[in-house]
């Protein structure tokens, strides 16, 4: 018998999310008991060296227990989501890898904070756009920001650096629907909605794109480009947001690990814990 350890997220985490995301950790552990694992239950705090589960299950997004989730796995334990997925889901790295593959992202500018000025936002247009911590993930409102000219991004970052962020990701508005996206690879699962329409929301960022005009747009192609985008980022378990113009165009503007699936937990929590248990059976026949 699998004895699994599975990883919280942080609360601090989980942004006005803390009940989402330990509602789908806490399902998704049950699916997998119900399969007849056995599952260890850890704060991130608590993943150290001598975690002796071979097999584990992550929401974890702390930088020093995503490095030590990337030794255990270095040292032959099985992670869903892994350590190397999680981080290149900081933003810097996300916006490196997508772009590289060719993947529709937003016109966008990785820049040191110590050394941006207006130049950089003028290059972007000057105007409308959005300044995003490049070192992690959101955590705080400011670390995603839209700001109407060059002098108000340059007072964001200055915000950033006395904060200690050392980069930032400056990228064009794109005007269209905001729709956001969570999948689980292998499975059949994929779920897509309108936020504004639920009031589904950590920041209240949603606001700037406004009400969805219904733009018609390509599902087919929309959940193509997000599994494209989590294998990319080699992350099984993920979200993301992406704005459909009214050209029809599918620009995705975020991709992150393990999202809280709050508007179709049930269904999700089934379809992480079959993707988990095909890997570990998948695993299983290898090593038999």
């Amino acid at each position: 018998m699998h004895i699994f350890a599975g990883i919280r997220r942080g609360d601090r985490f989980s942004p006005n999310h803390i009940g989402n995301d330990s509602a789908i950790f806490n399902l998704t552990a049950q699916h997998l008991k119900d399969k007849g694992y056995l599952i260890n239950d850890y704060a991130e705090n608590e993943l150290s060296e001598s975690t002796q589960e071979r097999f584990i299950f992550s929401m974890a997004r702390d930088v020093e227990t995503v490095k030590m989730l990337q030794k255990l796995e270095d040292n032959g334990a099985i992670a869903i989501n892994s350590g190397y997925g999680v981080e290149n889901c900081y933003r810097s790295n996300m916006t490196t890898l997508l772009d590289n593959a060719g993947i529709l992202i937003p016109k966008s500018k990785i820049v040191d904070i110590t050394t941006a000025d207006t130049t950089v936002f003028e290059e972007l247009g000057g105007q409308n756009i959005w300044v995003k911590r490049g070192d992690f993930h959101a955590i705080h409102k400011e670390d995603v920001t839209f700001v109407r000219n060059a002098k108000e991004g340059v007072e964001i970052l200055r915000e950033y650096a006395l904060r200690g962020i050392a980069t930032a990701v400056i990228c064009s508005h794109i005007v269209g629907d905001l729709v956001k996206f969570y999948g689980v690879l292998d499975t059949d699962f994929f779920y897509w909605f309108y936020p504004t329409n639920i009031q589904h929301s950590k920041f209240g960022h949603e606001e700037i794109n406004g009400k969805p005009k219904n733009l018609p747009f390509s599902i087919a192609t929309l959940r193509q480009e997000a599994e494209r985008s989590a294998r990319i980022l080699k992350i099984a378990i993920y979200g993301g947001d992406a704005i459909i113009t009214s050209e029809g165009s599918i620009y995705l503007i975020d991709v992150n690990d393990w999202p809280s699936f709050a508007p179709c937990r049930e269904e999700a929590a089934v379809a992480i814990a079959n993707h988990i248990h095909n890997q570990i059976t998948k695993t299983d026949r290898k090593v038999g």
